[in-house]
């Protein structure tokens, strides 16, 4: 499965997104080991902390799914903004360190890692201490 694939699935999930309160799509694409890839679009609701992302949209499909393992996750906005700090928390619990590819709706990439995003994350090994 090539990165480019990715960056398509996402750049489809963003057009589906339900965004009428900001205005602001977002589409997310997950691979998994097994080589599938679950798309994931923003849903917003007018009360606003029901707003699912599309990096959550994306992963939590995953899940109901079964899978478990994650290998790269795509996020495209219009002008290429990283994930919200939820969301960041979210990959990292469900993923771990992996990459991630930031992408505008012009196709420009940004290269980065979920520990990067995320350098000092809260996880299970903070509650067993």
């Amino acid at each position: 499965m090539t990165k480019n694939k990715l960056i398509e699935v996402a750049q489809e999930a963003r057009k589906k997104a339900y965004a009428k309160y900001s205005d602001f799509f977002v589409g997310a694409a997950v691979l998994t080991d097994s080589g599938k890839i679950f798309p994931g679009c923003n849903v917003e609701n007018a009360s606003y902390s029901l707003t699912i992302c599309a990096e959550r949209t994306a992963l939590h499909s995953a899940i109901v799914a079964g899978e478990r393992k994650f290998t790269h996750l795509v996020v495209a906005t219009e002008n290429g903004v990283s994930p919200c700090g939820a969301c960041r928390q979210v990959i990292w619990e469900l993923c771990g360190d992996i990459p991630i590819t930031i992408v505008d709706e012009k196709g420009v990439c940004t290269e980065t890692r979920s520990s990067t995003l995320l350098p000092l994350a809260f996880d299970q090994n903070d509650l067993n201490n």
